[in-house]
């Protein structure tokens, strides 16, 4: 099998494409290993779709499926695009719904699936959270420093809610507001350098309570530049992918 690494604001995930739908959750374990595998965030299988230019199976690096992951829709749009499975301008099939996306060089742009919100604002440990699907459940807390991220807590909510769980601070750009997300995510089980889900979900709370235009920069841990725009309800996710590397096993 020949698989392809790609980093997507420093999220990264193994992809490769084929013709056999099956269960691959032994394959995301093994293959997102960071000691004895490739090593990645999770694992995207493509496949053929009638309704699509493909559809996906996503798994977590634990080998847990997730139904949507907004890093990954670019990264394999990107990797659809350079092995000729989907022309620039493609969609395709995830557990969440359609995605749209368009590839220009390394920049991808993704229209995300329609948020629909869980739980309104609630307090719990100390801090205001907010609940909203974005493809997958986020919870979301805005605070003043980002220091106030913390593992045992994160783990704490995240299983109570089921959900991801983000801290926002929004901070003064060159151009306006901007944000700073850091997440804890569902399959990997700790803090990420990026979730592209995650911060459309801490775009979306801080745009409602007007804190940010409906375009606005975007910097997860990894601190690289994301763009999310919100047009006629529609959200669109964009930022450059890395093809890493492509390997045989």
């Amino acid at each position: 099998m020949t698989y392809t690494k790609y980093s997507a604001s420093g999220n990264d995930f193994v992809i490769f494409h084929t013709f056999i739908e099956k269960d691959y959750t032994r394959d995301a374990i093994k293959l997102c290993n960071r000691t004895e595998g490739i090593g990645a965030d999770g694992l995207v299988a493509l496949l053929p779709c009638e309704e699509a230019n493909f559809k996906w199976q996503f798994y977590n690096s634990d080998g847990s499926d997730a139904a949507m992951c907004g890093n990954a829709t670019r990264a394999v749009s990107h990797y659809a695009f350079n092995n000729g499975l989907a022309p620039s301008k493609m969609k395709f099939l995830t557990k969440a719904g359609l995605i749209k996306s368009e590839v220009n060089e390394n920049i991808v742009e993704t229209q995300m699936t329609k948020p629909i919100v869980i739980k309104e604002e609630f307090e719990q440990e100390g801090l205001t959270w907010y609940l909203i699907d974005t493809g997958v459940p986020h919870l979301v807390t805005i605070v003043d420093d980002l220091e106030k991220y913390n593992h045992d807590l994160c783990a704490k909510m995240r299983y109570k809610h089921n959900a991801n769980v983000n801290f926002a601070k929004i901070e003064n750009g060159e151009n306006g507001k901007i944000l700073k997300v850091r997440t804890y995510e569902r399959g990997v089980e700790g803090e990420t350098l990026a979730c592209g889900t995650g911060m459309v979900a801490c775009f979306l709370r801080a745009n409602e309570l007007g804190f940010v235009e409906n375009k606005t920069f975007v910097y997860p841990k990894s601190n690289e530049e994301l763009t999310i725009s919100k047009i006629n309800e529609e959200i669109y996710f964009k930022g450059t992918v890395k093809q890493v590397f492509t390997v045989t096993i």
